[in-house]
């Protein structure tokens, strides 16, 4: 005679209502985040996110595109948001695996063809924007170097930021329509 099949260690799902079924739903959810920029004359513009202050991004004519001003041009916000969602992912995981972090400090770093930067149908294409990104990250923490080497590893590959940086992105750019974005007509 067979003996009965052994129970199923598979996890059960959880109780509906219950807090880790709200848990794992909130966890796969996917939500559409959005940015509304408007230029504002002499190459500067602002970005609406959510209800946050504008968040004003400059640039400049050409020959000056990288110049200091007032504010942060594109490709230095850009930088920006990787070292931003880095650090969240390394203190987060730190957190998790219980390591103590004293100070933790992302240097960013990246080259850009100047010759190349807004090119109207002129000359042999070049590539435009960075070609590589480099980031040393300062972290004093009590553990170990591979556990501080792993920690920045785990982070980086769960990190959206790097990962649209890193990995093929479908890019949608087209002309809006005439139709009103608020009723439709």
């Amino acid at each position: 005679m067979p003996k009965p099949a052994a129970p199923s260690t598979d996890r059960f799902p959880p109780e509906p209502g219950s807090q880790s079924a709200k848990k794992e739903s909130s966890l796969n959810i996917i939500r559409t985040l959005r940015c509304r920029t408007v230029a504002q004359g002499r190459f500067h513009q602002l970005n609406y996110i959510r209800d946050l202050p504008a968040q004003p991004v400059m640039e400049h004519e050409p020959e000056g595109l990288l110049s200091e001003t007032a504010a942060p041009n594109a490709l230095e916000a850009l930088l920006a948001a990787l070292g931003s969602c880095l650090a969240v992912g390394i203190h987060a995981n730190a957190v998790v695996r219980n390591i103590p972090i004293h100070r933790l400090e992302l240097e960013l770093s990246a080259e850009i063809d100047m010759s190349a930067g807004w090119r109207v149908g002129r000359g042999d294409p070049k590539p435009i924007g960075f070609e590589a990104i480099h980031v040393t990250v300062h972290l004093e923490a009590d553990a170990p170097r591979d556990a501080l080497n792993a920690l920045i590893k785990h982070a980086t590959l769960w990190s959206p930021v790097a990962n649209t940086l890193h990995n093929p992105v479908h890019l949608d750019v087209a002309l809006a329509s005439d139709l009103d974005p608020v009723t439709g007509d």
